[in-house]
């Protein structure tokens, strides 16, 4: 089965087409604040769909820009000690996000093109389209007509006829025609911008915002020509694949078409994916309305695994709820796949692997969780489906390494006792060959595809670990003996807090590493 994707352009399911490397651009951060979850849904599905298409062979080409030229930075400006123009905010936050992206365990991109170092290529880009009569000078700024590209609107099925004004009031007296977009705005921050920035108690006046040479005079670029610019300066003129927030599909990237297919005379993308909204509190995550969890911070609580294993619960064209429930589903599957990956490493490297046994049960359940996974990954990432194979997985898994567990048991007497190497007697043994095979498909497709870790808890290092918290369950027994109920409880949540979850039962304390 060949991948399949939903298009927005066109808005239908079509197979999905490429010659030679996949060109993929996500459109970046406008870093002006920390990055949280609802920025990085988009991030995950990117990176998912990148690994996949490694999967499948191809050879991606995946770029992310930086807007660093922005009016949500100058509205921060002397917000900080050191923040003492729109550079300094920009810094700022282009470092939490490539931080923010080295957590996530996402795939680097071949470049993170920024705006600040791209205006000589807008600035060529905004002159062609001029010479080609789809952009006109006004007042030293330039504005994009939108009446003189046909196909304006057919990204998010508007009608030009339709279209509200686009662009700050004080631009509109300047245009043409309201619905028409700014590709350079002549001195320095908008009206706007500095109404925000007065809004914040900074204690500086509103900073005027980088400016550049241009044909038209000093000025800045417009939001939407500088992803065009970046984009093509580094993919060509026709990209493989754009994928974007949903909230981007009208006017970003419907004025990325207009002004990218005009200049070049060919289409800009043969593929639109959009990420539908991360909900929290009933409402789209965003820093401006206050709803919303960082990522640093949500890494710190949750870890990487359970983050990637929550995006991975829904469709990345649905909108997806940031819930309790959703969390708590999001860890009870990470623990189910990060606690059979550890017991089949275990059993995969016992004395009781062998290379004779055989469970035809265990190798045919590995064959349709390849393919099972492969087919749901081919349906427009359905990541839902994708993780319930594995998770099928790890039910075959355990009732093989019970069934043999069961049986070396009752040869042993019912004691479990171990011989001399290791092993515990009889016959049964596990299938080496079919545990291995189900060992790779978890790294394969739930750590190269989905991206998470998968990390052995079997080695020597875990074992004194293991040993480590045996001695600390010791002395908190020993406490609880002695009446110290508020110590041993400290004991037990100092274990938690270094990721070892323990659980008291009739027979004592057991734990597991998180």
């Amino acid at each position: 089965m060949s991948l399949v994707v939903t298009d927005t352009l066109g808005d239908e399911r079509v197979e999905f087409t490429a010659d030679g490397d996949v060109t993929l651009y996500v459109c970046g951060l406008t870093v002006s604040d920390d990055p949280h979850l609802g920025h990085a849904r988009l991030w995950f599905h990117a990176d998912v769909l990148h690994r996949w298409l490694d999967h499948l062979g191809y050879d991606v080409r995946h770029v992310e820009n930086v807007t660093d030229v922005n009016e949500k930075i100058t509205a921060r400006v002397g917000e900080r000690e050191g923040w003492a123009a729109e550079r300094d905010v920009a810094e700022t936050f282009t470092a939490t996000v490539f931080d923010a992206m080295r957590g996530l365990n996402l795939k680097r991109a071949e470049v993170y093109p920024r705006v600040t170092e791209h205006v000589p290529e807008i600035v060529d880009l905004v002159e062609t389209l001029i010479e080609k009569g789809y952009a006109y000078e006004s007042n030293g700024s330039v504005y994009f007509d939108v009446t003189a590209f046909e196909e304006y609107g057919k990204l998010s099925n508007q009608e030009v006829d339709a279209l509200e004004a686009q662009g700050e009031p004080d631009e509109r007296s300047e245009k043409r025609n309201p619905a028409d977009f700014a590709l350079w705005k002549a001195d320095g921050v908008s009206e706007a911008a500095a109404r925000e920035h007065a809004k914040h108690d900074h204690g500086a006046e509103t900073p005027d915002g980088e400016t550049w040479e241009s044909p038209w005079g000093e000025g800045r670029p417009g939001w939407h020509v500088e992803c065009s610019a970046m984009s093509t300066t580094h993919l060509g003129d026709t990209l493989d694949v754009h994928m974007g927030g949903r909230d981007l599909v009208f006017p970003h990237h419907e004025n990325e078409i207009a002004q990218s297919e005009a200049a070049t005379g060919e289409a800009f993308a043969r593929h639109w994916l959009h990420v539908g909204l991360l909900e929290m509190d009933g409402e789209k995550m965003s820093s401006s309305i206050g709803n919303f969890w960082t990522v640093p911070d949500a890494l710190d609580e949750l870890g990487v695994n359970v983050v990637r294993t929550f995006y991975a619960g829904a469709a990345y064209r649905s909108e997806q709820a940031l819930t309790e429930e959703t969390i708590a589903e999001a860890e009870e599957r990470w623990e189910r796949l990060s606690r059979t990956y550890d017991r089949a490493v275990a059993a995969l490297d016992s004395t009781d692997a062998r290379a004779k046994a055989e469970d035809d049960d265990l190798r045919g359940a590995v064959d349709e969780a390849r393919d099972d996974f492969a087919a749901a990954m081919n349906d427009d990432l359905n990541l839902r489906e994708a993780t319930a194979a594995l998770l099928d997985l790890t039910d075959a898994v355990n009732r093989h390494v019970d069934a043999v567990d069961e049986a070396r048991d009752d040869d042993a007497g019912g004691d479990g006792s171990a011989d001399g190497d290791g092993s515990t007697g009889g016959d049964a043994a596990y299938d080496y060959r079919g545990l291995r095979e189900a060992v790779e498909a978890f790294e394969a497709l739930g750590g190269d595809v989905l991206g998470l870790q998968f990390e052995s808890t079997s080695d020597g290092d875990v074992d004194l670990a293991g040993e480590l918290v045996e001695l600390v369950l010791d002395v908190r027994e020993t406490e609880r003996e002695a009446g110290n109920y508020e110590r041993a409880d400290d004991l037990r949540d100092a274990l938690r807090e270094v990721g070892v979850e323990i659980e008291d039962g009739p027979d004592g304390a057991t734990y597991r590493f998180e």
